[in-house]
């Protein structure tokens, strides 16, 4: 396994005058640097006034220089350090040609996020992690050409934090890409889980990938109901993940009686407030 680092500035040297505009120039300067295969990057300082674009811009304007990165995330903080929904991420359209090499690509956040027109040849796993999925960004993944992709995890989030779509939206992203590699398929942490759980089972790739990740969401038995049914026909899937859930015991017990790995963990309890039910998605703020 390649060698791995993490660059992150904490709140005294942001208010020393360390922000995004700094931060490639450290890692250019840093001699471990040459050695790395996954560069990460924390927080930049003001993440939530100041968006990550200058060290987009600085990799695709030394690109030469960051050849040998085939994984990279972007935004890996936790809310100490600033809440997932107030990220401000940035532009990636120049990253595609900068990083041909590239081979995993996460990003955090999803405030002032943008894709671009994804064209690819070598990336196979795609991951955004964000308290809401805008259907603009959803858009591009739908377009997007990579031949090699095989893994695609998206948290679809909330209408609060920044998702303003629906089932619908999934639906079409499923049925208008074409990842003919794509073996590992998330669409997670949801407040429709069981309308997208529908959605997926019933998409094109049900039928070629090995793990189904519906996990972090609101899934409920009915969605449940449609997973006992529909995965004793898909030999192809070995792995189911479904942890954060409100499913009931019985429920548990029959998927667990299900000729696939099964992570059921961290089942939730549904709270009432005001007279309503509610069911709350893992990741929002």
């Amino acid at each position: 396994m390649g060698k791995s680092k993490i660059y992150s500035y904490d709140y005294d040297e942001y208010e020393s005058g360390k922000s995004a505009e700094t931060m490639a120039e450290d890692i250019l300067a840093d001699p471990e640097f040459s050695e790395l295969e996954e560069l990460i990057i924390g927080g930049w300082g003001g993440e939530y006034e100041d968006d990550c674009q200058p060290i987009l811009d600085a990799i695709a304007d030394n690109a030469d220089k960051f050849s040998h990165i085939t994984k990279l995330f972007v935004g890996d903080m936790d809310f100490e350090v600033c809440e997932v929904s107030w990220i401000m991420q940035g532009n990636y359209s120049r990253i595609w040609k900068a990083m041909p090499q590239l081979k995993e690509l996460t990003i955090k956040g999803s405030m002032e996020l943008t894709l671009g027109e994804i064209e690819h040849e070598n990336l196979e796993s795609l991951t955004i992690i964000c308290g809401g999925l805008g259907k603009d960004v959803i858009r591009e993944i739908e377009k997007a050409k990579l031949p090699n992709l095989k893994k695609l995890l998206l948290y679809i989030g909330v209408e609060n934090y920044g998702f303003d779509g629906d089932a619908g939206t999934i639906k079409e992203l499923l049925a208008n890409s074409d990842f003919p590699k794509l073996t590992y398929l998330g669409i997670e942490d949801s407040e429709i889980q069981d309308e997208l759980t529908e959605v997926v089972l019933e998409s094109k790739y049900i039928s070629q990938i090995s793990t189904l990740d519906l996990s972090n969401g609101t899934l409920t038995d009915k969605g449940g109901s449609l997973l006992l049914e529909k995965l004793p026909d898909l030999p192809n899937i070995k792995k189911l993940d479904v942890h954060h859930h409100y499913l009931s015991d019985e429920m548990m017990e029959k998927l667990e009686k299900l000729s696939v790995e099964t992570d059921l963990s961290e089942q939730e309890d549904a709270e009432e407030w005001n007279g309503q039910i509610w069911y709350n998605a893992m990741l929002t703020e």
